[in-house]
């Protein structure tokens, strides 16, 4: 019975082509889609539960309000890892990361530039999974100047993993011991060290201040423990650890603070949140964001939704086509159940076809989608595991849902009424496939919204006048590597033609993380009269090198003595200060870690605010001290010959360090870099967003032919007594445009709610303007008007005489 009732499907749908490749060819696109966004969720999703402890796992992190500036860090006071696990019975392990930036490790005569080297506790082997190929993992970090590795540095140093009792020298001058090799660390992780190096190393790692936040710290709970109950005994636990220091540096103790209205708390975080969910300062890695997690599932959603209305709404349309063969099946004997199965059976085989194509075409398109989304998705027996059970759930699903109507409906006539005629209809019979006809538009005018939006806020932000020019500026990296000879690389390379000017400084406005400390009105410290800010060192030609803009006051000058104690401020720390004239006003800030003393500073300049830090926040108060650090070298260039500029920077480089890695890049592809995530959601959004179009006037296609078909013999006879093609276009076009127009009185408002939330994020940001919906509307009235239009000309244009005969 199954062999024939796939005998006669099959059958029914080569007798249709038409229909049956365009129910394939939507219901593949649909499924293709939803396959690459659900590969993107899951990997977004599986970040570090590669830890067989993942969901014991949590990260300690410091939440400060002071001086008017609110900030979450990722990072936490020295003392805080022993003090915990001498407190908390019910912690297991507790692990530190000390993450200090980039080092030269040498290899031969060549100084290789290595920026994934982390100073570790060497509990972190209780704590994370870190499989060791080689060593003792007991002891691997135990020893002051030892290292572990991962099997791909081995190899890169040693070309073999049996590298243990090797001996690498970093920064010229520290040798350290390997004691380990380690497997490479899994790409689904929030942090990709690869050299381990021994916290013991460290000096600053025994620190009792609890005051400076610089190590990133990681709690395991044992089993059974409630992750909330422990949260709330932290702010006793802040009070009897860091209480006497808070009353030695303010004066004033942990209450006092908060009733002031600043505070210094520690929090949790579980692992496997902190890819989607974190958003601290002074994280290890750029993280993710589960708002897009949200945003492209329920772009699957909606996109398969548009598949399957797609599927349902021409089955129903072409089963009107049937009626008087059920009549005929049903005189003959046929059951209902054994019409309801053969119904289902044609579906599930449409489905069926359209899932192994879809399958294809989602592996063939895998690598396009990895380029615009910057993954590196593959697939693995770990997600067939799911794949393979998710759809065939979805064929049996979506084949059900699709041939539930026409075969519940038409199995439901009464053959006499069919074999009369008295079922044939014409498009305006249902009211369904009206009803799905504007859930698809709906939803395509959504999306057409939501990526003019997108597309809007990128433009926005590209454009911005940001306070300085980031156009033209060259950034050399680890200049420090070249210690004293930095400042003679620097002068060397000013003299080099079409170089403008160049500077030295430890941070630069693309900088997602920089120093921060508190600035004092007062020598004697009090909060209410503190500024928390950051801190950048520069050098006399950062700001005329950025094209930032004095407000008041000057700039640093080699010249003047005096202004290695002074501080040039942005206008949003004037603004906190509150002075009407803050040039040659003091300021204080701590001496030491302990803030037992402080350093008197004085005011000498101030800049009109830029945005140094992305502009999904304000500006804040900023502070620049004349110490030229030398973390970066900016060079601000004017040639057309770039290609021949670098040349000759790069023998400046060479000349001076020979065995260095020349790194560089550009600062406005670190500015770019900052909103990467949303041009890869905007360029996504445009290509799903045409997907959805494209499957949606699919489905307006196919029921335009079958409107058409439905009316042929009253095409014939109004063109015979004279209607032109615009009226019998017209005619066919307006019931659908109808739908369309009630789609988008449905979608523009949700649209609106939608992209206006997710613009909340942006402190700067492009509103949405009256003319976004406009246009969106008006393009999914002519894009439908357009498919509708090819098949009512196309009917119009029919000799009449043909079209008479045909009935």
């Amino acid at each position: 019975m199954i062999k024939n009732y796939i005998k006669t499907a099959f059958r029914s749908l080569m007798k249709n082509k038409g229909f049956t490749f365009i129910n394939v060819l939507g219901l593949a696109l649909g499924l293709a889609t939803c396959l690459l966004i659900v590969f993107y969720v899951f990997d977004e999703l599986s970040y570090d539960r590669y830890n067989t402890k993942a969901n014991r796992i949590y990260r300690l992190n410091n939440d400060i309000k002071f001086g008017g500036l609110e900030n979450a860090y990722a990072v936490t006071p020295a003392p805080a890892a022993a003090a915990l696990r001498a407190d908390f019975p019910e912690i297991e392990q507790v692990a530190r990361f000390r993450n200090r930036g980039g080092n030269q490790v040498k290899k031969g005569t060549q100084d290789i530039q290595e920026d994934r080297m982390v100073y570790a506790d060497n509990n972190i082997f209780d704590v994370f999974t870190l499989p060791m190929i080689a060593g003792d993992p007991a002891r691997a970090l135990v020893d002051p100047h030892t290292m572990v590795i991962t099997e791909d540095i081995a190899k890169k140093y040693f070309g073999h993993v049996n590298a243990v009792g090797q001996v690498l020298t970093v920064n010229d001058s520290v040798q350290f011991k390997v004691t380990g090799i380690i497997k490479n660390i899994p790409k689904q992780s929030h942090f990709h060290f690869d050299f381990y190096m021994s916290m013991s190393t460290l000096p600053e790692s025994k620190t009792t201040t609890w005051f400076s936040n610089n190590f990133s710290t990681y709690i395991l709970f044992k089993p059974g423990v409630d992750p909330k109950n422990f949260a709330a005994k932290l702010p006793h636990f802040m009070v009897r650890h860091a209480g006497s220091q808070l009353q030695a540096i303010l004066h004033m103790d942990f209450k006092t603070l908060e009733k002031n209205g600043s505070y210094f708390r520690l929090s949790i975080i579980p692992l496997t949140k902190i890819h989607l969910q974190s958003y601290c300062i002074d994280e290890i890695e750029a993280n993710g964001n589960i708002s897009y997690v949200y945003i492209y599932s329920a772009t699957a959603i909606f996109i398969l939704l548009i598949a399957c209305v797609n599927f349902m709404n021409l089955s129903t349309a072409r089963s009107a086509n049937r009626a008087r063969e059920v009549g005929v099946r049903k005189v003959l004997g046929s059951p209902r159940s054994a019409l309801i199965a053969q119904f289902l059976t044609e579906s599930i085989l449409v489905t069926l076809v359209g899932a192994v194509i879809a399958v294809v075409g989602a592996w063939c398109m895998l690598g396009l989608f990895n380029q615009m989304s910057g993954k590196d998705l593959t697939v693995t027996p770990e997600i067939l595991g799911w794949l393979i059970p998710a759809l065939l759930i979805i064929i049996v699903v979506v084949g059900c849902l699709a041939g539930s109507y026409p075969a519940l409906f038409l199995s439901g006539f009464q053959p006499i009424k069919v074999l009369k005629g008295k079922l044939a209809g014409g498009f305006k019979g249902s009211r369904l496939r009206s009803v799905l006809v504007v859930v698809q538009f709906a939803i395509s005018i959504f999306l057409i919204v939501g990526t003019m939006v997108i597309s809007n806020q990128l433009k926005f932000i590209q454009n911005k006048d940001l306070g300085y020019h980031r156009d033209h500026v060259l950034v050399v990296q680890n200049v420090w590597a070249l210690g004293k000879s930095a400042k003679t690389f620097k002068d060397e390379v000013k003299q080099v033609a079409g170089v403008q000017n160049a500077t030295l400084s430890d941070a630069l406005p693309t900088d997602e993380n920089s120093n921060s400390t508190s600035y004092f009105k007062d020598p004697v410290i009090d909060q209410k009269r503190s500024v928390l800010t950051f801190n950048w060192n520069i050098d006399e030609d950062f700001i005329p090198t950025l094209g930032i803009k004095m407000a008041a006051g000057r700039n640093f000058s080699k010249d003047m003595a005096t202004d290695s104690m002074g501080v040039v401020i942005n206008e949003a720390f004037a603004k906190q200060l509150g002075y009407a004239n803050p040039i040659n006003q003091p300021l204080y800030t701590p001496a030491d870690q302990m803030v037992t003393k402080t350093d008197q500073y004085h005011i000498i300049g101030v800049v009109k605010d830029f945005n140094f830090k992305s502009l999904r926040t304000n500006v804040t108060p900023l502070v620049f001290q004349l110490n030229p650090n030398i973390a970066n070298l900016s060079i601000r260039i004017n040639s057309g010959d770039i290609p021949s500029l670098m040349a000759k920077i790069k023998d400046k480089w060479k000349g001076l360090s020979p065995n260095r890695l020349f790194s560089y890049t550009f600062l406005d592809a670190k500015f770019d870099a900052l909103y990467r995530s949303e041009e890869r959601m905007g360029a996504i959004s445009i290509a799903f967003t045409t997907l959805a179009i494209i499957i949606a006037c699919l489905g307006l296609f196919g029921l335009a032919a079958y409107a058409a078909e439905q009316r042929t013999k009253e095409i014939g006879i109004r063109k015979v007594l004279g209607a032109n093609v615009s009226g019998i276009v017209n005619m066919l076009s307006k019931d659908f445009i109808k739908l369309v127009l009630i789609a988008i009185f449905i979608a523009v408002p949700f649209a609106w709610w939608a992209m206006h939330g997710w613009l909340q994020g942006f402190a700067y940001k492009q509103n949405m303007q009256w003319w976004v919906p406009a246009l969106a509307s008006f393009s999914a009235i002519l894009i439908a008007f357009i498919t509708i239009s090819f098949q009512a000309i196309k009917a119009a244009l029919t000799n009449p005489v043909t079209s008479l005969r045909s009935e």
